[in-house]
């Protein structure tokens, strides 16, 4: 098993250097891949800021990466209940941090922090301070 770093994970998607991408679709094509959470956190907002990809391109890509053989991503079930709230408008980070509190209520100040999951009913309870 190998693991990828934000930068080969990102080079795999937008395939903008060629010699960069021939290298990790070599390591891809040999191996499983290992890809912590924190590299996804860290691909998200290269690929939303640097690369202007939207919400939903962003869905469809994570989604695709949790569906594809030989890829074991860390917490998957974690992973996909952050894209579910995601799916409904949370901030891909707060998603990520919520899914990794388990039974732990989240304490914020941020009155967004996964809000229509919330409302929904889909996300662990929040606690949002207004001092």
């Amino acid at each position: 098993m190998i693991a990828l770093d934000t930068n080969m994970l990102v080079r795999a998607l937008v395939a903008d250097h060629p010699d960069q991408v021939a290298v990790v679709r070599r390591l891809i094509a040999g191996d499983t891949v290992f890809i912590p959470r924190t590299v996804l956190l860290e691909t998200e907002w290269v690929l939303r800021a640097r690369y202007k990809r939207t919400p939903a391109e962003l869905l469809n890509f994570f989604q695709a990466l949790l569906e594809t053989d030989d890829t074991e991503i860390e917490a998957a079930a974690e992973v996909r209940n952050a894209l579910d709230w995601y799916a409904q408008g949370a901030d891909f980070a707060d998603a990520l941090h919520l899914a990794a509190c388990g039974s732990a209520v989240m304490h914020t100040f941020d009155r967004d922090f996964c809000a229509a999951a919330r409302a929904a009913g889909s996300a662990p309870e929040v606690r949002v301070w207004a001092v």
